[in-house]
């Protein structure tokens, strides 16, 4: 079920020059959210930005009522959101889309950029289930790696940068740890190295699930401006997504 809700800012952390995160506090019960889901925010108080902005949930907590969003500034819609401060509201439709599937028992998560926004959350779930996962994050540079110290907990983290400022030098496909037989794989980052990992997937016969971050306006697969070719026909990366079962997406793997 779908929600429209003004949260609280309750918190918010600049990231360097590129991040920042925000802490939103439900006025009343947050509903269950799967980690992998997103939101549309409402950037209010700007004439250049009208449509909703589609961002992932980083993490959840039940326990205080509030979600966290990870944002990178790329846009006017995003440097509107960044000037916002404790005690501001934020208009939410949430949760949406479909998140990861929670399998296995030797996992690996794969977060490039601001994909690793849904995978804070996503290695939470795997705690709750007793399974510790293993998580590669990368980027061109350390600084582009953001929040990494929250993933400790959680799992092994490794990472991998184009620079080698951080973890292995190259990239987050050519770092050692490809070597260990997982029995589950999701990936959310660029759209390059997702079907990387994909296709190392599908080579050693390992279950993959991606978030594809396709342009979403409505949220709401009424739009029609995110729809993407699978084996079942066109689909709303919104609605029936943004998680996807690599193997169903027609031509996803072709190395264009």
């Amino acid at each position: 079920m779908k929600h429209i809700t003004d949260f609280t800012i309750v918190g918010r952390q600049q990231l360097g020059s590129h991040y920042f995160t925000l802490t939103l506090r439900h006025p009343g019960q947050l509903p269950p959210i799967e980690a992998g889901q997103f939101v549309e925010v409402e950037v209010r108080g700007s004439r250049e930005v009208m449509l909703r902005r589609p961002i992932s949930i980083h993490d959840v907590d039940y326990s205080a009522n509030t979600l966290s969003l990870l944002v990178q500034i790329v846009g006017n819609g995003t440097r509107q959101l960044a000037t916002l401060n404790g005690g501001d509201t934020l208009n939410l439709i949430y949760p949406l889309g479909h998140g990861f599937s929670v399998l296995g028992n030797n996992p690996l998560l794969v977060g490039g950029g601001a994909g690793i926004a849904p995978l804070l959350y996503l290695a939470k779930c795997y705690n709750d289930r007793g399974v510790r996962p293993t998580i590669l994050l990368g980027g061109r540079t350390k600084e582009l790696i953001p929040v990494r110290e929250a993933f400790e907990p959680y799992g092994k983290v490794l990472y991998a940068t184009e620079d080698g400022s951080l973890g292995e030098k190259g990239l987050v496909t050519q770092h050692p740890l490809f070597t260990a037989p997982y029995d589950h794989i999701c990936t959310c980052g660029p759209t390059p190295m997702m079907k990387a990992v994909g296709r190392y997937a599908v080579e050693k016969g390992i279950p993959c699930e991606v978030s594809l971050e396709n342009m979403m306006a409505c949220g709401i697969g009424a739009c029609l401006c995110c729809v993407t070719n699978t084996v079942d026909g066109h689909k709303c990366v919104c609605k029936e997504g943004p998680v996807f079962d690599v193997t169903k997406l027609a031509g996803f793997l072709e190395n264009k």
